[in-house]
């Protein structure tokens, strides 16, 4: 699990069944200060996300797929959270 931050969408006239009725998020890793972030991805949304959120984002094929409910996705990264507020103490 990881913590992002929405940044984008992406558009698809065709996609794999898998993906029908969900949204594909362009997603910002975020990572403490001094830290070197890892590159934006996309991410499936399960959430209703928006640009802007701050998501919590299962990053993990397996566990994706168990979440779906489909063994046979595609899919690596799905948002399964939005996230309202996080403190480090």
């Amino acid at each position: 699990m990881i913590l992002a931050k929405v940044i984008g969408t992406v558009v698809t006239t065709i996609s794999h069944q898998g993906f029908k009725n969900r949204r594909l998020l362009v997603v910002q890793p975020l990572v403490m200060e001094g830290e070197k972030a890892d590159e934006d991805f996309v991410a499936l949304d399960a959430t209703h996300a928006g640009i802007g959120d701050t998501v919590l984002i299962n990053r993990e094929g397996g566990g994706t797929r168990q979440v779906m409910r489909d063994p046979d996705a595609p899919v690596i990264s799905l948002i399964v959270g939005i996230v309202d507020s996080a403190s480090i103490e």
